[in-house]
């Protein structure tokens, strides 16, 4: 501690010169006492904040009512609020009393509750905080489900996030109801619903109005209903549009795509060439899905007849998919320019692939204008579009942040209440709070509130943060290499990449050492205990039990070895071995199997049938170029990394 100098006492029994010599040297001790003093407290180590914090009864009692209010029990939600009068998340206590009121358990908006007044005086007193956006969400719902378009038109713009659909699809609905043209709401509709699993209420209840105004066609409509059925939303799909003229297609499709396309050769002529269109459409889709080689041909049929605006997003993906699959270069290039417009600037393959579709059809310069447009994303396509331009994948110039420009960090509102979540494993709310504060931040700003977090150990919000820098960054904090000490002699040992390594755990747990999944994987590297216990067996690591899958370097080790066990397993393929780790191998090998010729990594990798372990493979390849760079300064083509997959026989291994 600083001592405190007492100068007063020193200079009254002095002569003027003499106490202006102790004043001066009193003064200059104080100032290097004071400047140590800061330098040792920029120096030292921020407490990590992802350490479990010792939970209060007030915390499980907040805990408990955090859970009440998910499941829209208001009851019990009231019992607990009323038990934390003086709780320091007093906000939270606040919402989670009243968001039960504005839903019923089945996550329905209740039109009729009598929470108005409480709505009203919580957005007042909590204006700006990211609670009362939260809050804001909820409340347009509720308006939206009333049809009260006054108030809703009130409250939408002060909507900070804006990230709901069926809120947007009510925004809609009350541009509808107050005069607009129908055909400019319906224009606008179609870049709202790419996913009918988000399409709630709001958007269910748009489809016939704009049917009913004459905006869209009764075809039109079908379509919207059919992409829910396709996902097994049938109830959905009818209540936006009816019933589907292909209605039981569809059901054969998602049941047996094999029989179904049998079956429709048999009867497709019965139907409208529009409904010949959207159910081929729909076989192709679940056919592609199952990697069937046929897929392309039916896709083929489909194009032929027309309509493709009238297939779901899931088809008109999968339709370039199989014509990828199928090397079909001339189909790939009419499916990505008859794509919805939204989903096609959504995502930078169609851009890249179009581009590779345009150069394999004889317009290499149109081809390569695809790529300028997607290049500099540090993205799995961006590396692509780079390397299609013969550019080498560089780190940017490590910008760097001073310990005066990270000090106000820890003075963040959002950052102090997110580290609180975290403590508690409230990782959803932590989230919201932590990317609330940093709304409106410079590049600076985010790389000093990266190097916070990284300081904290928070890694997760280190890589999110440090990710949505635009012109200057710092890749160090995008693909930081924590645990290092730990992992590089593991890797040493088995010969295992250690870019790769650091990729794979960047995308399964984003460092967060006590990440659970929903199936039971644990651990930095996500390991299932089944496979623990196998490889521990094979290794030699005759102490583990499952508790110790909770330790860093057990998981490391465990994870590790049937990182490299999985790539032994499947030929060194680091596509297939990431596939494996994820989905497992033997679904890697039949995919792989289905193969009717050899294909470059990057088609295998987008025609993986799972949504999660296709983007899966996909950053961990990617993660892995940048963990090069950022590791020895040099970067392997991603290409070379994806390589080529060829088909082979699928052989049983005894790898879990």
């Amino acid at each position: 501690m600083t001592p405190f100098i007492r100068t007063d006492r020193l200079f009254t029994a002095l002569p003027l010169v003499s106490s202006l010599r102790w004043m001066l040297t009193a003064i200059l001790i104080c100032c290097a006492l004071f400047i140590a003093q800061e330098h040792a407290l920029a120096k030292k180590p921020a407490k990590p904040a992802n350490n479990p914090l010792e939970l209060t009864e007030a915390d499980r009692t907040f805990i408990e009512l955090r859970d009440a209010a998910r499941k829209n029990d208001a009851v019990r939600a009231q019992q607990l609020a009323a038990s934390l009068p003086n709780y320091i998340m007093g906000d939270y206590v606040e919402y989670f009393k009243i968001k039960p009121q504005l839903f019923d358990t089945g996550g329905m908006a209740r039109a009729e509750t009598t929470a108005d007044s409480q709505v009203m005086a919580f957005l007042s007193k909590y204006e700006g905080t990211a609670l009362a956006d939260r809050m804001r969400n909820d409340w347009l719902l509720v308006l939206g489900k009333r049809k009260d378009w006054r108030a809703f038109d009130a409250e939408y713009p002060k909507f900070a996030l804006d990230d709901d659909t069926s809120v947007k699809c009510y925004a809609l609905q009350s541009r509808l109801a107050q005069g607009e043209i129908a055909a400019k709401t319906a224009h606008d509709a179609r870049l709202v619903m790419l996913d009918p699993k988000f399409y709630g209420q709001g958007c269910q209840e748009l489809v016939p109005l704009l049917l009913n105004a004459g905006a869209i066609t009764p075809a039109e409509a079908k379509a919207y209903g059919r992409s829910a059925a396709e996902m097994g939303l049938e109830t959905m799909g009818r209540k936006m549009a009816g019933e589907d003229p292909i209605g039981e297609i569809v059901k054969a499709a998602r049941a047996d795509p094999v029989k179904a396309y049998r079956d429709f050769s048999q009867s497709a002529t019965r139907y409208s060439k529009e409904n010949q269109a959207a159910g081929w459409g729909v076989i192709g889709q679940f056919l592609a899905k199952r990697q069937d080689l046929r897929a392309d041909d039916v896709f083929r049929m489909q194009h032929d007849l027309g309509f493709s605006e009238l297939l779901s997003i899931e088809s008109q993906e999968w339709k370039v998919r199989a014509a990828l699959r199928a090397q079909d270069w001339p189909l790939v290039r009419d499916a990505i320019e008859t794509m919805n417009p939204a989903l096609r600037q959504k995502d930078p393959a169609w851009t890249y692939w179009y581009g590779r579709a345009l150069e394999a059809t004889g317009q290499a310069a149109k081809g390569k204008e695809q790529y300028e447009l997607i290049h500099e994303q540090f993205n799995f396509y961006g590396q692509l579009a780079r390397e299609e331009l013969g550019k080498k994948t560089q780190i940017p110039t490590r910008v760097r942040v001073t310990d005066q420009e990270i000090k106000p960090m820890a003075e963040r509102k959002g950052f102090i209440r997110g580290e609180r979540f975290y403590a508690m494993n409230l990782r959803f709310e932590g989230n919201r709070e932590w990317n609330w504060e940093l709304r409106g931040m410079s590049d600076k700003e985010l790389l000093a509130a990266a190097e916070y977090a990284k300081r904290i150990q928070l890694y997760d919000r280190t890589v999110n943060t440090a990710d949505r820098t635009k012109a200057e960054h710092d890749f160090t904090l995008r693909f930081p290499t924590p645990y290092r000490e730990e992992l590089t002699p593991i890797a040493r040992q088995i010969d295992l990449n250690l870019a790769w390594a650091y990729g794979l755990i960047r995308q399964e747990s984003r460092f967060i050492m006590n990440a659970t999944s929903s199936v039971g994987a644990s651990g930095l590297m996500q390991v299932m205990p089944n496979t623990a216990k196998y490889v521990a067996k094979k290794i030699g690591m005759t102490s583990y039990t499952q508790e110790k899958l909770k330790d860093t370097n057990t998981n490391l080790t465990l994870g590790s070895n049937y990182l490299n066990m999985v790539l032994m397993d499947l030929d060194g393929s680091w596509v297939l071995a990431s596939a494996a780790y994820n989905a497992g191998p033997s679904r890697s090998k039949l995919w792989r199997e289905r193969l009717n010729a050899p294909v470059e990594g990057a088609i295998f990798a987008e025609t993986i049938p799972f949504h999660e372990t296709r983007t899966y493979v996909k950053n961990v390849l990617s993660n892995a170029s940048y963990y090069s760079g950022v590791m020895t300064g040099q970067t392997i083509s991603l290409k070379q990394r994806l390589g080529t997959i060829a088909p082979k026989a699928a052989i049983q291994s005894e790898l879990p």
